[in-house]
């Protein structure tokens, strides 16, 4: 093969698959880990949930402040201090046990959760900025749909990873051999990596010839275009469309952290199967998930390309998102638990369709500010885990799991009518200065 057939940004794009995969390998262990460690610890399922919302916190609030360092710095410097921070914060979670006890150790526990969504946070907003730069326009929302299959794939190795390394080692050892995979993909990423495709030696003048006018004009700016990476700041937060997206991101991420997080959890202590099943069949749900996210990005993709952007990036999110809040209220009403959990994994793979629309709905709204941008879309869809944890966390505490999923229901339709005031041919607020 020729040097110049070789494309550079498809290895460039498997680095970001592996950081969503990673991300979710580490930040997902909790809840499975959360069986054994609430009785050996002495922790109620509602300090679990504190738990968990102490790293989606941190993960919500940081993402703009995430976004704009990104464009400061460069991709390829942030991601990898980003990631020795996730690293040492995972390994805090099983470490903290041998030393402390009682309220010192639950202390420790959410500073290292919250440690961990400060480093996380880094992911998307930079991610989507590299791919933004390295692939023609009218291929993000199919690229996004991809890397999102990592995070997919990631929650569902996670379950029966994380419950079959705790019946061998412990929920501790299980906890810390997850945190290790990362090591070797960081070292790569600094070896391998560049902030754009005119930086790096192995790309070819075909392959540069092959950006459109959009990526061309991100590429060379890590800034935002303007003399300081907060200067597009004022027309992101007026920017009717990014708004809208948040908004409705925020909403359909309530769906996304239930079926990501508890599944492993209501299927042990509302369908009664064993930690290994658990393990097993919380895996599916994300599964789906992952094959959703390129399916959908694949189709967004096609539709933006046949129909336009209004209703191409409008059209999978207002089919998709009302049949996964109607699977919810299948899953809690069957009296089968394999029915149920059929119904959850289709569910979260109707979920995930759309995620190729909004990533790359914010990526044009964005133009050269794509960090920034896309900092403040997944501000708005972690603040629906931050929605999520406290409210599942103390219903099913009560045994309501019925309302949990109602909840999810009420969710999923808000979403999609969000869509309807979204403007599919969103303005590029970088263009042109």
């Amino acid at each position: 093969m020729r040097p110049s057939s070789i494309r550079i940004r498809w290895f460039v794009f498997a680095f970001m698959f592996a950081v969503g995969f990673i991300a979710y390998l580490q930040q997902k262990g909790l809840t499975v880990a959360a069986d054994l460690m609430e009785p050996e610890l002495g922790l109620t399922q509602s300090q679990i949930g504190w738990l968990r919302t102490s790293f989606i916190l941190a993960y919500a609030l940081f993402q703009f402040p995430a976004g704009v360092i990104g464009q400061a710095l460069g991709a390829r410097q942030t991601l990898v201090y980003a990631g020795i921070v996730a690293v040492i914060a995972v390994l805090m979670m099983p470490a903290a046990p041998l030393v402390l006890s009682g309220p010192a150790l639950y202390a420790a526990m959410l500073v290292a959760q919250f440690s961990l969504g400060v480093a996380q946070s880094f992911v998307w907003p930079v991610s989507s900025g590299v791919l933004s730069r390295w692939f023609p326009s009218q291929r993000w929302a199919f690229v996004l749909g991809l890397q999102t299959m990592g995070l997919g794939l990631g929650s569902m190795v996670t379950p029966p990873l994380i419950s079959g390394l705790m019946v061998s080692f412990g929920w501790q050892r299980a906890l810390a051999l997850a945190a290790l995979p990362a090591i070797p993909f960081l070292i790569l990423w600094a070896w391998f990596g560049r902030n754009t495709p005119a930086e790096h030696p192995k790309v070819s003048r075909e392959e540069l010839a092959e950006l459109d006018a959009a990526a061309l004009g991100l590429a060379g700016h890590e800034h935002t275009g303007s003399t300081s990476p907060w200067a597009g700041l004022g027309k992101l937060l007026m920017n009717r469309t990014l708004l809208l997206l948040a908004f409705s991101y925020l909403c359909m991420n309530y769906l996304f952290y239930l079926l990501g997080d508890w599944v492993f959890l209501y299927l042990r202590q509302e369908r009664h199967f064993s930690i290994l099943e658990s393990g097993w069949l919380a895996g599916l749900p994300p599964l789906a998930g992952a094959i959703g996210a390129g399916v959908g990005g694949f189709v967004t993709s096609t539709l933006c390309a046949r129909l336009g952007n209004r209703w191409g990036l409008r059209l999978l999110p207002l089919l998709s998102l009302p049949v996964a809040g109607l699977l919810l209220l299948v899953a809690v009403s069957t009296s089968s638990p394999l029915v149920a959990v059929a119904a959850l994994t289709a569910a979260y793979g109707a979920v995930e369709l759309n995620e190729g629309a909004y990533w790359a709905a914010a990526m044009n709204v964005g133009g050269r500010d794509t960090m920034s941008a896309s900092g403040l879309l997944n501000t708005g869809g972690n603040l629906g885990g931050v929605v999520t944890a406290p409210i599942v966390g103390y219903l099913s505490e009560l045994g309501h799991w019925d309302s949990v999923f109602w909840v999810g229901a009420g969710f999923a339709a808000v979403a999609a009518g969000a869509w309807l005031l979204v403007n599919g041919e969103p303005t590029r607020p970088g263009a042109g200065r």
